[in-house]
C-alpha cells in the first residue's frame, strides 16, 4: 500500500471527523469510535472526496478490543504514519465536592486510561518516522471541571512526557492547541455560548492540518 495510513482515535464527530475528511485525500483513514452510525456517515463523505476508510467501531476503554486493532493494522498493513487521538469524554460540570463516582471514573478511563494503554500499543506501529498527535485543552484547576480537567491534565501529562522521550528517538509527538470550536463537547460546558463566534471543526481541521503535515516530513 503506498498511500499513507491514519489511526484516528475519536473519528466520528468533532474535530476527529473533521480531520478524518481533512485527510483522506493523502492517507486511507482508520476510524476508530463507538458509534457505528456516525462512523458510516464519515465513510460516505470519505468516499465522496475519493478517499476510503476502514472503520473500526470499538470501545477505546477495552483493552483487548485496543489490542486486536493494533495487531490487525500490524497485520494487514505493517505499519503507520499518524496516529491522531481526539477521543474525550466531557464530564458534567460539577464542584469538585459533588463529582459523582461514575463520572469521575468514565473519565478517568476514556481521557486517561485509554491514552495510557494505546500510546504502548500504537508506537510499534509508529516506529522511528510515524507521528502521534495530541489535542490540547488545558481546564485543570478551572471550578467545576474538575473531573475533565484533572483526567484531560493526566493525558497531556504522559502525551508530553512521551514527547520529551521520543525527541532523538522517534515517533514524532505534536501536542497541539484547537481554538474553540462548536463541538457538542463544547456545547456540554457552556450551553448558552454564542456558537456562531466559534470555528467550526472543519475550520480548524483546515488551521491544524499543515502543522501535522508539516512534522509528519
Amino acid at each position: 500500500m503506498t498511500q499513507k495510513l491514519a489511526l484516528i482515535t475519536g473519528a466520528s464527530r468533532g474535530l476527529g471527523a473533521a480531520l478524518a475528511e481533512a485527510l483522506a485525500p493523502t492517507h486511507h483513514i482508520v476510524a476508530v469510535a463507538r458509534t457505528t452510525g456516525a462512523l458510516e456517515e464519515l465513510d460516505d463523505r470519505i468516499k465522496s472526496v475519493g478517499g476510503s476508510a476502514t472503520l473500526a467501531p470499538m470501545d477505546i476503554t477495552v483493552p483487548e478490543a485496543m489490542a486486536t486493532l493494533c495487531r490487525g493494522i500490524h497485520d494487514r498493513w505493517g505499519q503507520l504514519d499518524l496516529w491522531l487521538h481526539t477521543a474525550i469524554h466531557a464530564a458534567p460540570l460539577s464542584p469538585a465536592n459533588f463529582v459523582a463516582a461514575k463520572d469521575w471514573q468514565k473519565s478517568m478511563a476514556i481521557n486517561a486510561t485509554a491514552t495510557s494503554v494505546l500510546i504502548p500499543y500504537v508506537a510499534p506501529l509508529l516506529g522511528q518516522t510515524g507521528q502521534a498527535v495530541f489535542f490540547e485543552d488545558p481546564r485543570a484547576g478551572e471550578k467545576f471541571f474538575g473531573a475533565y480537567g484533572a483526567t484531560k491534565a493526566a493525558q497531556m501529562s504522559l502525551a508530553n512526557s512521551w514527547q520529551i522521550e521520543t525527541a532523538k528517538t522517534g515517533p514524532k509527538v505534536q501536542v497541539l492547541m484547537p481554538q474553540p470550536m462548536a463541538t457538542a463537547v463544547r456545547a456540554r460546558f457552556f450551553p448558552g455560548e454564542d456558537r456562531d463566534a466559534l470555528a467550526s471543526p472543519q475550520q480548524e481541521a483546515a488551521r491544524l492540518l499543515p502543522q501535522i503535515l508539516t512534522a509528519a516530513d
